[in-house]
């Protein structure tokens, strides 16, 4: 049986974890100074706690680490001198995947990059994989996660759902700017009728921005991240940082549930 130390387990970061232990892995984590609503998670996943990362290691072949984007190389540096299999699977530049793969020389470093929400059937969300990721398929076998191994090396998982995710979430937030803009000039509803008749769905799904505001704390770095891999290859960088720029305004939205009205609004301050 494949033992897993799963990194600071968020919402996605426990879903996946629920796959794996699905596939017969033990996965484990470590509890000390998480929040009540990290443990209801890591509960209902199926996690094993356990009291310190040293003990957590110790037991693992495999570290799995899904945090948000700004942390993922102090996160990397906590388990320096493990010498198992390092899964990077959080949406960061290509050339932070390799900063990470370096400053672990024992590690197997498996660049990863996850498309999609938290996994809860076949055919939603995907694992991308690049570099030698030989065995790590396995841990998610038959589960609701859906594992793709990229040819490459480290940072080609990275590169590519960094891509995806300018596309994503520039959309997203260009449409909650346009919403915000026809509310200011009293013709919101005249917009979400135009967007009805050309079936503009980031536009006409006024009522996913509540959800898009509350996750825009973890999202505005990535699209940071978004911003240093495009300029690094030499394209416009301005889209992404201007959306990391639109979803900073919704710092106030984090993790809460407010009325579409709020989310707009939270735009003009």
């Amino acid at each position: 049986m494949t033992v897993v130390t799963l990194l600071h387990p968020g919402a996605m970061g426990a879903a996946v974890g629920r796959q794996a232990v699905s596939a017969g892995a033990t996965v484990l984590w470590v509890g000390a100074g998480r929040s009540a609503a990290t443990r209801r998670r890591a509960a209902e996943a199926g996690l094993v706690e356990r009291p310190d990362l040293a003990s957590a290691l110790a037991e693992s072949s495999v570290v799995l680490s899904i945090c948000p984007p700004a942390f993922a190389e102090d996160v990397a540096h906590e388990v320096a001198g493990f010498d198992g299999v390092y899964v990077e699977a959080n949406a960061i530049a290509p050339e932070r995947s390799q900063r990470i793969a370096a400053s672990l020389p024992g590690a197997r470093v498996v660049d990863g990059g996850i498309i999609g929400g938290p996994p809860s059937q076949p055919g939603t969300t995907r694992l991308c994989l690049s570099g030698d990721a030989t065995g790590v398929p396995e841990l998610f076998a038959g589960t609701a996660l859906d594992v793709v191994v990229l040819p490459g090396d480290v940072g080609v998982a990275s590169a590519l759902k960094i891509a995806y995710a300018t596309y994503q979430k520039t959309t997203w937030a260009l449409a909650a700017v346009s919403h915000a803009l026809a509310a200011a000039h009293g013709v919101g509803d005249v917009l979400l009728e135009e967007a009805g008749r050309l079936h503009a769905r980031p536009l006409l799904q006024v009522e996913s921005y509540p959800s898009m505001a509350a996750r825009g704390w973890r999202w505005a770095p990535e699209m940071l991240e978004a911003a240093a891999t495009l300029r690094a290859a030499g394209l416009p960088a301005d889209l992404a940082a201007g959306s990391a720029a639109v979803m900073a305004h919704w710092d106030p939205a984090k993790d809460l549930d407010l009325p579409v009205a709020e989310v707009l609004k939270l735009l003009g301050q």
